[in-house]
């Protein structure tokens, strides 16, 4: 076996089987993130756009919460762009992998949880924001200054006490900014809500890589 396939033996199988049909091998990227993700270590991944690295940050977070490792029911995710627009696209990229791995399972006669994607930026309606309080979705999709103004509120507060990940997308164009410091203050805010949570960061391009890896 080629050792990127083996990168998928500590999914749960049918993960696997999936992720091998559907995508084919792992990427190089892919193969080498799993097992740092895996064991819980922060993660800053460098790799040319199109290589599957947002692919990478999120399977291993959708295989915690498919085998209940991760209770569902509550924020378990939180995936922070400073690209609004890219937000929509990442959400519509998880809810197709998601709804052919439910379909998977099903068909395997194994349970699959309901795993709720959103978004949350400036333009989402209030009453969506109401809905979102009441119910957080399990993964979550957000921008550097709306995740600030969620921390203003007790009901955005209350949304975010239970994370296991934060998936910092597109860090380069944070780093040195008064964004970058938005999304530091906001992070180490989060760590008194959730706890300590495991950090990915993303990044088609970064330099110096010890100095971004410090950021994370």
């Amino acid at each position: 076996m080629d050792h990127r396939e083996s990168a998928l033996d500590r999914f749960h199988p049918l993960i696997g089987r999936w992720f091998l049909e559907r995508m084919g091998a792992p990427t190089e990227i892919q193969s080498r993130v799993w097992p740092e993700i895996a064991a819980g270590r922060h993660v800053l991944a460098t790799a040319p756009t199109g290589s599957g690295k947002t692919l990478a940050a999120f399977l291993w977070a959708v295989h915690q919460l498919a085998t209940g490792a991760w209770s569902a029911g509550q924020t378990r995710v939180l995936y922070v762009s400073p690209l609004k627009a890219l937000n929509n696209d990442i959400r519509r990229n998880l809810l197709a992998p998601l709804a052919e791995l439910h379909a998977a399972f099903a068909k395997a006669g194994t349970p699959f949880p309901e795993i709720r994607v959103l978004t949350r930026s400036g333009d989402t309606p209030a009453e969506e924001r109401r809905r979102m309080a009441r119910r957080p979705p399990e993964i979550l999709i957000t921008t550097p200054e709306s995740l600030n103004i969620l921390l203003c509120s007790r009901a955005g507060r209350a949304t975010l006490t239970g994370l296991a990940t934060v998936i910092l997308d597109e860090i380069h164009a944070v780093l040195g900014t008064k964004r970058g410091t938005y999304l530091m203050t906001a992070v180490e805010r989060l760590v008194r809500l959730s706890g300590e949570f495991q950090r990915v960061a993303l990044s088609a391009t970064v330099k110096p890589l010890a100095k971004a890896a410090e950021f994370v």
